[in-house]
């Protein structure tokens, strides 16, 4: 059974930035297209970035756009979400998941922005 493991998440002040890393166990993870979602309290899940398995194509939700970004290493089975600019607004738990076979959820990455 494929697990997925987020990590990378903490504290940042508004500005920030922050690197999360999900690694995937299985290789049929290379031929999934993966997102990254977020739950903030109180509110539903919402995916926020996806990218096809060879990474050629990528998608984001309109209040990330130009400055999130999704990227993945097959060979590592790792996807990542690079998040720059950060504000408060994006403080949430973060998880990966894949969208072409949804696998069991992770334990999600923590992500505070705040000063």
């Amino acid at each position: 059974q494929v697990q997925l493991v987020e990590s990378g998440g903490g504290l940042v002040q508004p500005g920030g930035s922050l690197r999360l890393s999900c690694a995937a166990s299985g290789s049929i993870f290379r031929f999934h297209v993966m997102g990254w979602y977020r739950q903030a309290p109180g509110k539903q899940r919402e995916l926020v970035a996806s990218i096809t398995s060879g990474g050629g194509t990528t998608n984001y939700a309109d209040s990330v756009k130009g400055r999130f970004t999704i990227s993945r290493d097959n060979a590592k089975n790792t996807v990542y979400l690079q998040m720059n600019s950060l504000k408060p607004e994006d403080t949430a738990v973060y998880y990966c998941n894949s969208l072409t076979l949804p696998l069991p959820w992770g334990q999600g990455t923590q992500v505070t922005v705040s000063s």
